[in-house]
């Protein structure tokens, strides 16, 4: 048999303070973790309430946060971008506040940058296939279609 450590509200409430400090976090993962740890319901929504009322758990900073992140340290397309943050039931209003964090002339720059590196690094004989790596990459990158289009109609001429 299993033994489960239980916490009490204070406990788990600072535990949950501790994780919202180390990394902006959204509802979701915060009620998952308030689960792990086995907390009935009205104590998940209690923490949950204590962490929005002290601003340990703020779902705009989250979002604007994690669009920085992706797109600067992954270098994710605002599709790829928006399409996680929906994951994690991040509302409307907060997606399109996060989106407004990256500048557009990086996106572009970045986007140029990354599909360059990527069609001068795919060694295939045939345009039409190395066409298709690269639009295939890209859009899993999560760029729209319309960039990767005129894109790769420069690059493949």
């Amino acid at each position: 048999m299993t033994e489960y450590k239980s916490y009490t509200v204070e406990e788990a409430r600072r535990k949950l303070e501790h994780y919202c400090i180390y990394q902006d976090r959204c509802h979701e993962e915060v009620v998952q973790k308030l689960k792990s740890l086995n907390m009935i319901p009205q104590a998940i929504d209690a923490i949950v309430v204590h962490l929005i009322e002290h601003n340990f758990l703020n779902e705009e900073r989250f979002a604007c946060s994690f669009a920085r992140g992706k797109f600067r340290i992954k270098h994710y397309g605002k599709r790829r971008i928006v399409n996680e943050l929906k994951l994690r039931g991040i509302s409307k209003y907060n997606i399109d506040r996060a989106l407004k964090e990256i500048d557009e002339d990086e996106y572009i720059e970045v986007f140029n940058t990354l599909a360059e590196k990527q069609w001068n690094s795919i060694h295939d004989s045939s345009i039409l296939n190395k066409k298709k790596k690269l639009t295939d990459f890209l859009l899993r990158k999560g760029f729209e279609n319309t960039l990767i289009f005129d894109k790769i109609n420069l690059l493949a001429h």
